[in-house]
């Protein structure tokens, strides 16, 4: 599956992975290959991203997903940054 992570500024992350957690703003839920078709409004909270080689975390405000086809795109408010 591919996945976009966007913000109104950039493109933070771009790249095919094997599941992702999203936080949902009615609970968390997971995507993975050939995952139903949906869209989601997401809460603040974490996406965990794993791929073959890629084991990533964010940690959004707020946003939304889209699934489709196996492209999954996430637009988000922006990142909390861990300082």
């Amino acid at each position: 599956m591919n996945l976009e992570i966007l913000t109104p500024e950039e493109k933070v992350y771009n790249g095919e992975v094997s599941s992702v957690q999203l936080p949902g703003s009615k609970g968390s839920f997971e995507v993975l290959n050939n995952h139903a078709p949906l869209i989601s409004s997401l809460e603040g909270g974490k996406i965990n991203v794993k791929g073959d080689n890629v084991q990533e975390q964010f940690e959004i405000k707020s946003g939304f997903v889209e699934v489709l086809n196996n492209q999954i795109i996430v637009l988000i408010e922006g990142l909390i940054s861990e300082e």
